[in-house]
C-alpha cells in the first residue's frame, strides 16, 4: 500500500472535531461520527444541537451510543499501526553494521557497502567507485575500505597516525543535558494566558448573549387566583413566599389546592418573552413556565410531559433541570437572580445566572400549542428555614 493510500485510510478514522483517531466514536442522526466527549462536549457550550460537518439542527438532542462497528474498526486500525512500529523497530535493530541504504539511491533502498568517515555519506557499489575517483579524495580511499572490513572501528582509527593527535574518549553516558530553567516557567503563563483569554471571550459572548434576550423583557405580576391557599403575595404582585398558616379561599379551576405554587397574570402564545427572579436567600424553589391546560388540583408532577417546563432548587445547593428525567446542573457559583427566556416558535425555554451572565439549562426542541404562562414556586416555608420570598424584578437593559 502506498504512502498516499496510508493516509487516506489514516483520515477516515479521524474526528473532525479534535482531529485525532475516534475515541468512543458515536454516530450522529445525520450519519457523521465524531468521538463521544467531542460531540457533546461541542453541544454543552452551543446554544442548540447541530452537526459541526453538515449544520444539520436537531431539535431534540440525540440520545448517542458508541458505534461499535466504526469503534472495531478503528481499533484494528491501532492494531496494524502498532504491529507496524514494532515491525520497523526490530528490522533497525537486526540490521548488521553498515547495512543503511545508500545516501546517494535511497529511494531503491540498496545496502551500503561503504561509509566514508570524511564526508559521513554512505554507498552502495553502484556509487562508491565514481566517489572514490574524484580529484583530491585520496584520503576516503585509504579510510573507506578498511573501515567497512574492521570489527573494532575505534581501534581501526586510532592506528592512523593523522588521528593519534586527537583527544582522549570522554565517557558521555553520565551526562544529563538540563532544559533551561526558565521553559517550565514559559509553558505555564502561556497555559495560563491562554486560559484567560478563553474565560474572558467566553464571558464578552455570554453577557452578548443575556442582553440579547433581555430585550424581550416583559412585566409580569402574579395572578392570585392561581395561587395554593398557603402563599402569601404582595400588593403589588411582585412577591410571594410561603406560610405555615392556609387560608381559606375559593377553590377556584384555577388555583392550585395542594402544590405551593402560582401562575402570573400574562399569557404568551407567539414570540418571545423574557423575566428576571429574585431567589436570593432560599433554601427551595422552582421557576420556569407552564402551559395554560396543567393540572391544578392535588399533587401534581412538574416535568414537560404534563406541561411544564422548569428548574429547580433543592436542599440549599442542589440544582436540577425538572425534565423527564431531571437532569442535575453543576454552577459554579449559586445564583441569586434568575432570567427566564421563551421562543415559542422555536421551541426554546433557556435559564440564565444574571449576575454571572452565564446560561443555566435549556430545554429545546419543545412543541408549544397553548398559552404559557410564568410560573412560580417559592416552595414550603420549612420551619422558617425557606421564608424569604420569590421577588420579580425589573430587568436591567442598559446597554
Amino acid at each position: 500500500m502506498s504512502a498516499a493510500s496510508n493516509l487516506r485510510s489514516e483520515d477516515q478514522f479521524l474526528c473532525s472535531i479534535c482531529l485525532d483517531v475516534f475515541t468512543d466514536p458515536v454516530s450522529t442522526p445525520c450519519g457523521h461520527n465524531f468521538c463521544k466527549n467531542c460531540i457533546t462536549t461541542h453541544w454543552d457550550i452551543s446554544d442548540r444541537c447541530q452537526c459541526p460537518m453538515c449544520k444539520e439542527v436537531f431539535n431534540i438532542r440525540p440520545q448517542l451510543r458508541v458505534n461499535t462497528f466504526i469503534s472495531e474498526v478503528v481499533a484494528q486500525f491501532k492494531h496494524e499501526a502498532q504491529q507496524k512500529t514494532s515491525s520497523s523497530s526490530s528490522e533497525q535493530q537486526v540490521s548488521k553494521p553498515g547495512e543503511v541504504p545508500c545516501d546517494v539511491c535511497t529511494g531503491t533502498k540498496l545496502k551500503a557497502l561503504k561509509s566514508c568517515l570524511v564526508c559521513l555519506t554512505s554507498y552502495c557499489e553502484t556509487h562508491l567507485e565514481p566517489h572514490l575517483t574524484k580529484p583530491g579524495l585520496k584520503r576516503h580511499q585509504l579510510i573507506d575500505p578498511q573501515l567497512s572490513l574492521s570489527e573494532d572501528h575505534l581501534h581501526l582509527l586510532q592506528s592512523f597516525p593523522s588521528l593519534k593527535a586527537a583527544p582522549p574518549t570522554k565517557d558521555w553516558t553520565e551526562v544529563r543535558v538540563r532544559p533551561p530553567s526558565y521553559e517550565g516557567t514559559v509553558v505555564r503563563a502561556v497555559a495560563q494566558l491562554e486560559e484567560t483569554l478563553s474565560e474572558e471571550m467566553k464571558k464578552l459572548l455570554n453577557e452578548a448573549e443575556l442582553k440579547r434576550v433581555q430585550q424581550y423583557a416583559e412585566d409580569v405580576t402574579l395572578d392570585p387566583d392561581t395561587a395554593s391557599p398557603n402563599l402569601i403575595l404582595s400588593d403589588d404582585g411582585k412577591q410571594v413566599h410561603d406560610s405555615d398558616v392556609r387560608k381559606n379561599l375559593p377553590d377556584n379551576p384555577e388555583r392550585f389546592s395542594a402544590a405551593p405554587c402560582v401562575l402570573g397574570k400574562q399569557s404568551f402564545s407567539s414570540g418571545r418573552f423574557y423575566f428576571e427572579v429574585q431567589v436570593k436567600g432560599k433554601t427551595d424553589w422552582i421557576l420556569g413556565v407552564a402551559r395554560e391546560s396543567i393540572n391544578r388540583k392535588g399533587v401534581i408532577s412538574v416535568r414537560p410531559q404534563h406541561g411544564y417546563w422548569t428548574i429547580c432548587l433543592r436542599n440549599r445547593n442542589e440544582y436540577k433541570a425538572l425534565a423527564g428525567p431531571p437532569v442535575r446542573l453543576s454552577l459554579k457559583s449559586q445564583p441569586e437572580k434568575v432570567g427566564v427566556f421563551v421562543d415559542y416558535q422555536e421551541g426554546l425555554v433557556s435559564f440564565y445566572d444574571v449576575a454571572a451572565a452565564a446560561l443555566i439549562y435549556s430545554f429545546t426542541g419543545c412543541s408549544f400549542t397553548e398559552k404559557l404562562y410564568p410560573y412560580f414556586s417559592p416552595w414550603v416555608h420549612d420551619g422558617g428555614k425557606n421564608s424569604a420570598p420569590l421577588i420579580i424584578c425589573s430587568v436591567n437593559q442598559t446597554a
